[in-house]
């Protein structure tokens, strides 16, 4: 392959443009094969890359390969016998051989291979060498067709048996295309040649030729860090320009953040309120926040901080700066339980602070805080709607139904958004543009999640957000000890009457409201009257969960707070915000059953006081992946590390949703594999466009990131 780029070379767009009928052998029918694997124009062809290579050099050998391991063996089809099994299972079994040995490849549910592997049929299996009755096997190992590709290296690309298309086909496929842009006019390359040095990034051309055609293991390593390096800077190109559009073309609020605001220092007279110190990280996102709140742009602020971290006191930190300036606050969280507890807390924690009112007899008057959301009395939202549209109202907090037709605030300062992740774009926007800090200025948003994100996944998501992290907790909490038991279930019940008889309650909770037949775990109400009529038969256990009405729901909640309910079953109705300091156990039934940071957040309603506080995880674990899961839990109380160890087993998947939906996104880059990339292409795109004039000078880059980004691709990067 050659390795010259011209500058007026073949774009990406053109190849885009041209559907894979244009190559030779490529009627109607194969491109209807190709079109059930995505691949319908030369650009979809191109970025089909190898799933692996079969390395010639190095490939191991039937004999070389010990009992036990896992290996990848070139081997040619000596014979093939097909049966079913006595309970009526079909059973294909493959002799083949390599010239250094034989083994027995046994396939079972797949009568289709009979077809697929006919004597003298090359193949690359993949799998784990056994010993069955003293004959080498391999039980339903990967089977991989190369027909007779010769070569020290081998691409292997994903076949697909529905479609009919083997490795082989791909394969030539490809070399067709890269051969017809070589003939025309070279690859064009876009990213400028000092980038390219700087990183000793090969060109595009050398690039494709090393992942369809390399000629050594180090060519693919090449090639992958010049394509993986495409796609994340793509992404943040777009991410950044659209960050710095935001920027310098959004009208915001400037902010008051020192005492001379019409309310004076509440900020500062809220932290000597506190009776306890802030932490050097709660100190540095407070500084963080107030930079952005004093300058003209409007804050575009992601807030991550651990479970326990103290957001809450950073949050109301952000709204008082609104408060003191003479605008207002408001907080929007996804469920009622979350806002309920919210204002309970923040309305204790404000308590006692005054803003100016000339229509006072002191000129000032208590600084208000409501609650709204969709259990308020209709008297109640008459009410805070007046405060609201005259000003009386400082600080708003509630759920969706911040956002209904008729609530229009007369000057909304700050907005916080908690678990951000919850809710839709559409509803974001919404209360985002209730604001008017005058003349169109658009307030400040500051996003909060409890669920740490790894830097280089925020980085690639979250992108268009400034990101602040309160990565350490405060002094004096006590660690929650974390215990994995699988089926002893008088140990679990033994701690909660143990914990509860020291004055301390506790939390149970299931995966599902009723019992289900599909899935074999515990419901809640199930839970809950096997526990009043059996092991907890003394004790008060109360019952919470999506179901309940908003009254009862509101009157368990009290009960638990005040501890006139010693347990509470519930569904993961409380996983986010509640916060009742005398709650030192958190049981967690069918624990396998729930994801890493579900576990983490259900966790963290525990140990919130100064007591020792355990979870325990209840349940087997079915795959080793709710295994190590369970296992991180036990290791570690870090959201951060537990949030590399979920992208580690997940994959990207987790974090970028639907965008894996993506045509040509991410096809190679791993937020895995390929984390300190992902920050080189923040650098490289913040270079390129943070001067905001985007890329104008770069058009053909330009160009890529419309293509490969286009429409619902950048909506959902800019989600937040």
């Amino acid at each position: 392959m050659p390795s010259e780029t011209s500058p007026g070379g073949v774009t990406l767009r053109e190849l885009a443009d041209r559907p894979v009928t244009d190559l030779q052998g490529v009627g109607d029918k194969r491109a209807a094969a190709l079109a059930k694997v995505d691949v319908r124009t030369i650009l979809d062809l191109i970025s089909y890359y190898p799933r692996r290579y079969l390395d010639r050099t190095r490939e191991a050998t039937i004999e070389a390969l010990g009992v036990g391991e896992e290996g990848m063996v070139l081997v040619r089809v000596a014979r093939v016998s097909a049966r079913r099994t006595r309970n009526g299972r079909s059973l294909v079994e493959v002799r083949v051989t390599d010239g250094t040995g034989s083994l027995t490849l046994t396939f079972f549910n797949q009568p289709w291979r009979e077809r697929q592997l006919t004597e003298g049929t090359e193949a690359v299996v993949f799998g784990k060498m056994d010993r069955y009755r003293d004959k080498l096997q391999m039980t339903n190992p990967i089977v991989d067709l190369v027909g007779d590709r010769t070569g020290r290296i081998v691409a292997v690309y994903p076949q697909s048996g529905s479609a009919g298309l083997q490795s082989w086909d791909l394969d030539g496929l490809v070399g067709e295309a890269l051969r017809r842009v070589m003939l025309k006019r070279g690859f064009d390359d876009p990213l400028p040649a000092a980038v390219r040095d700087r990183y000793r990034l090969i060109d595009r051309a050398t690039a494709y030729g090393g992942i369809h055609r390399p000629e050594s293991m180090q060519e693919v390593a090449e090639a992958r860090r010049r394509l993986v390096f495409d796609e994340l800077l793509r992404i943040q190109l777009e991410l950044v320009r659209r960050k710095v559009h935001l920027e310098r073309s959004a009208l915001g609020i400037v902010h008051v953040t020192g005492g001379q605001g019409p309310n004076g220092d509440l900020l500062g007279t809220f932290h000597e309120r506190l009776g306890f110190p802030l932490t050097g990280a709660q100190q540095r996102t407070i500084g963080e926040i107030l930079a952005d709140l004093a300058g003209a742009s409007p804050m575009h602020r992601l807030l991550q901080g651990d479970v326990g971290s103290g957001k809450t006191v950073v949050a109301v930190s952000a709204l008082l700066v609104a408060v003191q300036g003479g605008h207002q606050g408001a907080l929007m969280v996804p469920t009622a339980v979350l806002a309920e507890q919210h204002h309970l807390g923040i309305a204790d924690l404000l308590a006692g602070l005054v803003v100016a009112d000339s229509g006072t007899l002191m000129g000032e008057r208590p600084l208000r805080v409501e609650l709204l959301t969709g259990y308020t009395t209709a008297a109640d939202r008459r009410q805070i709607i007046e405060g609201i549209e005259t000003g009386g109202v400082d600080i708003l907090i509630g759920t969706h139904a911040l956002i209904q037709e008729g609530v229009d605030f007369r000057s909304l300062g700050v907005i916080v958004i908690d678990e951000q992740h919850r809710f839709g774009v559409e509803q974001r926007a919404a209360l985002r543009e209730q604001g008017d800090g005058g003349e169109g200025a658009i307030p400040d948003v500051l996003v909060m999640t409890a669920t740490p994100i790894p830097r280089t996944a925020a980085m690639t998501v979250y992108g268009d957000l400034d990101v602040s992290v309160i990565d350490e907790m405060p002094p004096g909490r006590t660690p929650i000890r974390t215990h994995w038991i699988v089926d002893d279930d008088d140990q679990v019940w033994s701690i909660v009457r143990d914990e509860v008889a020291s004055g301390h309650q506790a939390y149970v909770v299931c995966p599902l409201i009723d019992e289900s037949e599909a899935l074999e775990v515990r419901s809640a109400e199930e839970t809950h009257d096997t526990l009043i009529t059996g092991v907890l038969s003394d004790l008060s256990v109360g019952l919470l969960h999506g179901r309940v009405g908003p009254a009862e729901k509101e009157e368990t909640m009290r009960l638990f707070r005040s501890g006139a309910l010693d347990v509470l079953v519930a569904t993961t109705v409380i996983e986010v915000g509640v916060d009742v300091p005398n709650a030192t156990v958190m049981v967690i039934l069918d624990a396998a059953r729930f994801g890493i940071a579900q576990l983490h957040q259900l966790r963290g309603r525990v140990g919130r006081g100064s007591a020792e506080s355990r979870c325990l995880l209840v349940g087997g674990a079915p795959t080793p992946d709710a295994e190590e899961r369970l296992e991180a839990l036990v290791r570690t109380t870090d959201g951060f590390e537990l949030a590399e160890v979920d992208l580690d087993l997940r994959g990207e998947g987790t974090i970028m949703g639907e965008r894996q939906k993506g045509r040509n996104d991410l096809r190679l880059a791993s937020l895995r594999r390929d984390r300190e990339w992902v920050e080189v292409a923040r650098e490289v795109a913040i270079e390129m466009v943070g001067d905001g004039d985007g890329l104008d000078g770069h058009p053909a880059l330009a160009d890529e990131v419309a293509l490969l980004l286009g429409g619902d691709e950048v909506d959902y990067l800019l989600k937040s």
